[in-house]
């Protein structure tokens, strides 16, 4: 008597636009190994959603924006599949950590896993520092509830699970161009003072300048930034610009934060 074959687990792969047209293709044809892709458009004018569309994705908009924590609990809401692997549109999965990720599923295992990143900035990859990320990206749907939280989104799980990091890097192309880099630095100054706000933190320009100093020695000097050249250089001058004007933001622009907060 032959029995019955065993059903594998499957993969859905969770996706986040706002016109991301440049990179959405390549971020896709990464995660073409799942069994279903979704893809949480937040209002894209560049053609994001139709090349999405087209690269088999099932695509859905929801124009009014509450921040990334809404947007994940909307994606784990339109998934069908037994794990889930959250994927930014500027990153890509490698071959590697796509075998890793398969393995992980194939085992069935009620657990999270998580992923360090390998940075491309500027066109060179800055793989002399050290990796960056360590974030929860893999996850069992039945298990994960929902997400919080307006920026650094953490998520709310029904239950405690034990917790495995992947050995392979996911490629993230945080900063492709330096326009493009101002415009992603006033997203997060916002995001970030918005959450600060609202748990009552307050900032100023003498406190960012110091802080921003000490991050920028910290990614540049003891996270090796110096060994990428140029590319490293303005890297590191982002990520510290980034916590320089948060501070200066939640010193005057108290007000608009708290109104966003109120959304």
């Amino acid at each position: 008597m032959t029995e019955p074959a065993v059903s594998r687990p499957t993969l859905g792969i969770a996706v986040l636009t706002l016109n991301e047209a440049v990179r959405i293709e390549a971020c896709l044809r990464s995660a073409a190994f799942a069994d279903q892709i979704v893809v949480i458009d937040s209002g894209s004018t560049d053609g994001t959603r139709e090349q999405a569309d087209r690269l088999g994705a099932q695509v859905h908009l929801y124009a009014d924006w509450q921040g990334f924590a809404v947007q994940r609990t909307r994606a784990l809401e339109q998934l069908r599949t037994d794990y889930v692997f959250f994927l930014d549109a500027d990153e890509e999965i490698p071959v590697a950590l796509r075998e890793e990720i398969e393995r992980a599923v194939a085992s069935g295992e009620d657990a999270i896993w998580r992923v360090w990143w390998d940075e491309v900035a500027f066109g060179r990859a800055l793989t002399r520092m050290k990796p960056r990320g360590g974030i929860q990206r893999l996850f069992r749907r039945s298990t994960l509830e929902r997400f919080e939280g307006v920026v650094h989104e953490a998520p709310v799980l029904r239950h405690a699970v034990p917790l495995h990091a992947f050995r392979q890097r996911l490629l993230h192309h945080s900063r492709t161009t330096v326009y493009g880099s101002l415009r992603k630095l006033a997203q997060y100054v916002q995001l970030g003072t918005v959450k600060r706000s609202a748990k009552g933190r307050r900032g100023g320009v003498f406190r960012g300048a110091i802080t921003s100093l000490l991050v920028f020695i910290r990614v540049y000097f003891f996270q090796r930034g110096f060994l990428c050249g140029a590319e490293g250089f303005l890297y590191c001058l982002f990520i510290a610009l980034e916590i320089f004007f948060r501070d200066a933001a939640l010193r005057y622009d108290t007000a608009d934060a708290d109104q966003l907060a109120r959304r």
